[in-house]
């Protein structure tokens, strides 16, 4: 059982000391009124609500979900569970789409299903007919199971033939797979969450980790309040709970993410906190990495960073002293204008200390979405199948020979098409097919006045399979309800590699129906086939769909071929590459030394981390990196958009515990909903005492792109700094009404972090913001009520 996790966010304590493995603890939330006795059947799975990844089972009474528990065998959890994966469930049995919808004289209305299909393949068959692939797009999500991923990508890549795919997984999740793409040659988490049981330090830069993956946070905790807690290093303009648990918090300027990274690095060097046998033998460019930081001392980057140099200082001994460090990275620097730079700076940190391969040495480039690493090994997005390389023939060819498709199908002329420019060509009108698949990028996507235009105006026709209707449902000419989560068989893959399965405990409601089983019919009605004339996919299932999978992975970094439901279903989660010389998965990556960068084998040739150029085979092959890890950084430059007179502070935007992405499921919990209803802005207490604003004032913001108004929050982020989660979808409360359209050069990460703004009291409130008491978003001084609202 569990106590009330809203107030309770990460439970009870089980304190557990270096080395030892972290304790048991079952959660379990079941509806008023049930009770163990009353269930049916309980139905395995995980949770899909972050990136975490927590091993669960459903509770099915009378065909219902009725409540989930925490599996304790779980690698990922020990039978742990979040507000989210507690609560977060009972969105999915409310206000669903059940029924296909046309548009018609402007307005949405119920169809079947043959009408509504017969609508897409009349437009899709046109546009190809008349443009060709080029036509076509497809922008998937990071919350669809590894066989419905695997299955739109051979529709597109190997039946259509188009490189506009990609996924909100570029919102989130992009700048994790280009950095270790340019340092260890190929996509994949190095190492795993145990690691955090075994570590002496841990750096967070830029990750929020007490609110957007609870249970990891309760690990960390776990040894925070063991007899030898590790020391804590926290990057992050506010003081959220995990700032308040530091060693070293460095509330540095969003958007000078490099310049720190660059100092640190400096430092190291500076002070002979170098494993040079291992930096000899494991890596190149060195001599690159030195003279690019040679001057970046902590003095500059204080300056530009706004903290102390000594705290940089402070943080850097840290890092060269330890033994054992986990660092983790997350939004707070892929969300920016040197996303990529910033992250690749973090993995070699840890190459110049050799600390990569043994427990308690790592990194966790961090998922914003749960199966966003499915995305991205199975091609879904923009890159091939199994971290296959476009710009490798032999690549190309592996995967036709798979898919029995002639090579020049598979999109391998040119850069695959990232979604900030799928959506320009949609503007623009030479992609005049756009299907989006368990996302809305309506709330989501960077200034939403321009992307609604682009969903809304006659030149594209947008498809739409959602679960529910969104914000983007409402722009669409076709809406297809989907099953969601426990509705349906299939596999997920979480931050650290760890694959589970979740088997289906209930059916979808009225006429929704899985991903893999819209893909299929779409296919089937286009005549999709191969060479000598069969379906194309060839398979009719789930588990047909996972096999072929196996079949795609086999050799691949991301081996799946010993994985089985059977097995999934008897252990829970098991760690890629699994295979039949490793049948029980693979905890850590490059434990030898030896990465994925040979060229016959890397999944990209690299990029110019400044301007996003292409290395290119050749200049690549010169580097003779050939299986050892590429240390590179550029000169830090200001972010694309700072303060000025006219709009003086920084705006950033983020997460609450409470919600997921865009609130379709976790609105419709109470719990969630209750503990988090409404749009909320957060200024530091200087800020507002120098605007005239007090607690739960409405004001307004305003930026280059739009404004909002919401109540504001005197929290404690940093001075100069506006925060606002971007949960909330309206045009009048939504974040992203002022975020920037710009992005990484290398990752095409939008940059969420940094855009300057303004902000003036409109009015009073009706007492305090709707915001959280219990995380980052505390007021600084205490309220009429101890309540999160």
């Amino acid at each position: 059982m569990c106590s009330d996790r809203i107030m309770d966010i990460w439970g009870a304590r089980t304190p557990h000391t270096k080395g030892n493995p972290w304790p048991e603890r079952v959660d379990q939330f079941m509806l008023d009124g049930v009770g163990e006795a009353d269930v049916d059947k309980w139905v395995r799975g995980a949770c899909l609500l972050c990136s975490n990844g927590c091993g669960l089972e459903v509770a099915v009474r009378g065909g219902r979900m009725v409540g989930v528990r925490g599996r304790a065998e779980d690698r990922i959890n020990h039978g742990r569970l979040g507000p989210k994966g507690l609560y977060g469930w009972q969105g999915e049995q409310r206000d669903r789409l059940t029924t296909p919808l046309i548009r018609q004289g402007g307005r949405l209305v119920e169809t079947d299903w043959d009408t509504a299909m017969g609508k897409v393949v009349e437009r899709s068959r046109s546009l190809l007919d008349s443009k060709g692939p080029l036509s076509h797009a497809f922008y998937s999500s990071g919350q669809l199971t590894i066989e419905e991923y695997y299955t739109l990508a051979v529709i597109g890549k190997g039946g259509i033939g188009t490189p506009h795919m990609d996924g909100n997984t570029r919102l989130c999740t992009a700048t994790a797979a280009a950095a270790f793409q340019e340092t260890f040659g190929s996509d994949g988490q190095p190492s795993s969450y145990t690691d955090i049981d075994h570590c002496d330090t841990v750096f967070l830069f830029g990750h929020n980790v007490a609110e957007t993956q609870t249970v990891l946070w309760a690990r960390m905790l776990d040894r925070l309040d063991a007899a030898d807690p590790p020391r804590l290093v926290c990057v992050d303009p506010r003081r959220t709970k995990v700032a308040e648990r530091a060693t070293v918090h460095l509330p540095i300027r969003n958007g000078t993410n490099l310049a720190l990274m660059n100092a640190l690095v400096h430092e190291l060097i500076a002070h002979g906190w170098v494993d040079t046998d291992y930096v000899e033998a494991h890596t190149v460019g060195f001599e690159q990495l030195d003279q690019q930081t040679r001057e970046t001392t902590p003095e500059w980057a204080a300056e530009i960073c706004g903290v102390p140099a000594r705290d940089i200082r402070a943080a850097a001994e840290i890092f060269g002293s330890s033994d054992n460090v986990v660092s983790t990275c997350s939004m707070g620097f892929y969300q920016s204008h040197q996303a990529t730079a910033a992250a690749c700076q973090v993995n070699n940190i840890h190459l110049l200390r050799g600390m990569l391969g043994r427990p308690g040495a790592g990194i966790l480039q961090m998922n914003g979405q749960p199966s966003a690493q499915n995305n991205r090994e199975a091609g879904c997005g923009p890159a091939l199948p199994g971290f296959r390389n476009w710009d490798n023939p032999d690549h190309v060819r592996d995967l036709a020979e798979l898919w029995n498709v002639d090579p020049i199908v598979i999109p391998h002329w040119a850069a695959p098409t990232d979604s900030n420019a799928i959506f320009r060509y949609a503007e623009q009108g030479s992609i005049g097919f756009l299907w989006i698949v368990a996302t809305n990028p309506a709330v989501s996507m960077p200034d939403l006045a321009r992307i609604r235009r682009i969903l809304s105006d006659e030149q594209c026709f947008v498809v739409v399979s959602d679960g529910y209707r969104t914000e983007t449902t409402e722009l669409a000419d076709v809406v297809l309800p989907a099953a969601l989560w426990a509705e349906k068989t299939g596999t997920f893959t979480n931050v650290d590699r760890t694959v589970h399965l979740q088997e289906q405990a209930v059916e979808p409601p009225g006429e929704a129906r899985d991903d893999t089983r819209i893909f299929l019919d779409y296919a089937r009605r286009m005549g999709l086939s191969d060479k000598d004339g069969r379906p194309l996919p060839s398979w009719d299932t789930p588990a047909q769909a996972f096999d072929a999978w196996k079949a795609a992975s086999a050799g691949r970094p991301c081996d799946y071929t010993g994985l089985s439901y059977e097995l999934l279903h008897e252990v829970g989660g098991i760690q890629w590459p699994c295979t039949s010389t490793a049948p029980q998965g693979t905890e850590r990556l490059y434990v030898d030394g030896t990465f994925n960068t040979d060229p016959d084998a890397c999944e990209s040739f690299g990029h110019d981390l400044a301007t996003g150029a292409p290395v290119g085979r050749a200049a690549y092959m010169a580097q003779r990196a050939d299986g050892r890890a590429i240390l590179k950084t550029t000169a830090y430059d200001p972010p694309f958009e700072e303060p000025d007179s006219t709009y003086p502070l920084r705006f950033t935007t983020g997460r609450t515990v409470y919600h997921w992405h865009t609130r379709t499921k976790t609105s419709r919990s109470p719990q969630l909903n209750t503990a988090a209803p409404a749009m909320w802005v957060e200024l530091s207490e200087p800020d507002a005492e120098g605007l005239g604003i007090s607690e739960g004032d409405i004001v307004r913001v305003t930026s280059r792109r739009g404004s909002i108004q919401a109540p504001a929050r005197i929290s404690h982020t940093r001075e100069g700094v506006v925060f606002a989660p971007f949960h909330y979808g309206g045009s009048d409360t939504a974040a992203n009404e002022l975020t920037v359209t710009g992005w990484d050069p290398v990752s095409k990460q939008p940059e969420f972090k940094v855009a300057a703004v303004a902000v003036e009291r409109i009015g009073p409130g009706q007492g305090p913001a709707p915001a959280p008491t219990t995380t980052a978003s505390a007021p600084v001084r205490p309220l009429d009520h101890t309540t999160p609202k």
